[in-house]
């Protein structure tokens, strides 16, 4: 028979056998178990995040972040943050502001916790202290806790020992039957001791998972994830210098703090086994556990830091978008069942469903990343895309002013070719650039230069000295094209033949964007004085006069390339 036991409104624990929590643990009894948990469906959804404040925000808690706030929001529920700083020599303020500064520009607003408070605080394990030793004291009165004055050396004995017969290195279990008097006497001595968890001997323990395991009957949607008890030795639950351990801390808080769903990394996996023992210990009912796989590598290894970039502030650095971030991050493990690939926020929102997130691991490809971030980027209202990469243009040093005509024109003809807000600048300094001899003594622009491209730059300097070319400039695109064609008729070239040597005098390259919005913003550049010296701008005049100068005798004889033009016409 399977007793059922009350919880909050939201949660029941089934267990077998008959027994209900808190229950004493005697010595030397058996028992064969298994524990559920089962939510209401009409409960309020709470769930948390709950990052270790010892470095930043990793892309794979930044995904757990997300599937969390997702879940929450999908739900009409409440996302918590909550920061575990129980590691005290690794645990900093600046790594915590860091964390909260990266989530806060993901656009992850928490409900509760740091900064915006809440009714279930204080949100730091550091500042929860007395409650983990109210709730040790518990245990300990009621039988499921005791107290172990064993030494380190007595452990790595006992490890050592282990190890020897190829058994698990679990605790051996020497102060779970001790006398009470052989306990107070370690007492009057002083000695210190540690709170162990009694763990039954026999059975297994079954948790639910809405991600992993085997699918259970047809009424019955969740997972199953098992473990051997006899694999896992009485734990410890309080150090000897009575701070709590980081499995004792998490149970009590997450069910202090009413959260319904614990959807974390599948590294939790073996804590999980732990976890459930103090819930039902404590009478706690226990949430619905999802554990989602690991963000790999290309290699298929646990993704780090030899593989580049992995935190989200180094990818706020390097010009990505919080949109692009939020968008391929989710794609890490999850879709909705179609061919879509671009989402907002609220579309995720929208569609997300934890039944979706796959339980195999999803490679982290930085060249798709950059790609999605591109998408998002020319997604953004174009008054808004010029402001941003005119403020990196002037922050940078390339311009003078960060808004304004030129501006505009600039990030209209470069911005097809910019993925990053970062690009923008390589973007802008290649349209500013004029390597024209690098070109010309080049593999590929030989050929160029062997069809009459002398001649071509003779009459285009005319063009020049008589102020036609100029005037034709000032009137925009219009007077260019106009030109264009008359100069065409005149050479008796069009197409490739007269596109492709007036591309490389006016602007140095083989290749770029369209020639004659770039020729009119080189123009106008040399005009309004807004490229700022550093930038190694030539103007169309000092292009002339470097073209007037040129050697096309020298230019026409065989001589080795001085370098490629793939290095110089991007």
């Amino acid at each position: 028979m399977a007793a059922l036991v009350a919880g909050t409104p939201w949660m029941r624990i089934r267990v077998i056998p008959e027994f209900a929590p808190p229950f004493i643990f005697r010595r030397h009894f058996r028992r064969n178990f298994s524990v559920r948990a089962s939510i209401d469906s009409d409960a309020p959804v709470r769930v948390r995040f709950a990052p270790s404040p010892t470095g930043n925000l990793h892309v794979g808690g930044a995904r757990t972040a997300l599937f969390n706030y997702l879940f929450a929001r999908s739900k009409g529920g409440k996302f918590v943050l909550r920061i575990e700083d129980t590691d005290l020599e690794r645990s900093t303020r600046e790594s915590e502001e860091a964390v909260l500064r990266d989530l806060a520009w993901l656009g992850l607003d928490w409900d509760e916790g740091p900064v915006v408070g809440g009714d279930y605080g204080p949100y730091r394990q550091s500042e929860r202290n007395s409650m983990y030793k109210q709730y040790a004291e518990k245990l300990l009165e009621s039988g499921h806790v005791y107290r172990c004055f064993c030494s380190n050396e007595e452990l790595e004995k006992m490890k050592e020992i282990a190890e020897l017969k190829k058994l698990p290195p679990v605790y051996s279990g020497k102060w779970a039957t001790a006398a009470d008097g052989e306990v107070e006497e370690e007492l009057a001595k002083g000695t210190p001791y540690t709170y162990r968890f009694r763990v039954p001997k026999e059975g297994s323990l079954k948790i639910n998972d809405l991600i992993r395991g085997e699918a259970l009957i047809l009424l019955d949607s969740v997972m199953k994830v098992s473990w051997k008890l006899d694999t896992l030795g009485d734990f410890v639950i309080m150090r000897s210098n009575g701070q709590p351990v980081y499995n004792f801390c998490v149970t009590v808080d997450d069910a202090t703090m009413a959260i319904s769903h614990v959807i974390r990394a599948e590294e939790h996996l073996p804590n999980t086994l732990r976890q459930a023992l103090i819930y039902k210990a404590l009478g706690f009912p226990m949430p619905s556990f999802a554990h989602v796989s690991l963000i790999l590598a290309p290699d298929r290894s646990k993704l780090s830091k030899r593989h580049g970039a992995t935190s989200v502030g180094q990818y706020r650095d390097m010009g990505y978008l919080p949109q692009a971030m939020v968008n391929y991050l989710a794609l890490l493990g999850w879709g909705d069942g179609t061919e879509n690939e671009f989402f907002t926020i609220d579309q995720l929102v929208e569609k997300f469903s934890i039944g979706r997130v796959n339980k195999s691991g999803a490679v982290f490809d930085s060249t798709k990343l950059r790609w999605m971030n591109g998408q998002h980027l020319r997604a953004i209202p174009f008054e808004e895309l010029s402001q941003l990469i005119g403020e990196r243009w002037k922050s940078t040093g390339l311009l003078t002013e960060s808004e304004g005509p030129f501006v505009d024109d600039a990030v209209q003809l470069l911005k097809d070719g910019i993925d990053l807000v970062t690009d923008s600048d390589t973007a802008l300094s290649n349209l500013l650039s004029y390597p024209v001899h690098a070109t010309l003594t080049s593999p590929e622009g030989r050929p160029i230069v062997e069809d009459k491209l002398s001649e071509v730059s003779a009459h285009l300097l005319a063009a020049y000295d008589s102020g036609e070319l100029f005037g034709a400039l000032e009137e925009g695109p219009a007077g260019w094209q106009k030109w264009v064609k008359g100069f065409g008729k005149t050479l008796k070239r069009k197409g490739k033949s007269l596109f492709m040597p007036l591309r490389v005098l006016l602007t140095g390259k083989l290749h770029g964007p369209d020639m004659g919005s770039s020729v009119i913003l080189i123009y106008k550049a040399g005009n309004h004085g807004i490229v700022s010296p550093q930038a190694g701008f030539l103007t169309l005049k000092e292009r002339f006069e470097i073209l007037r100068q040129l050697d096309w005798e020298a230019l026409n004889q065989d001589h080795p390339a001085l370098e490629s033009a793939a290095t110089i016409s991007n």
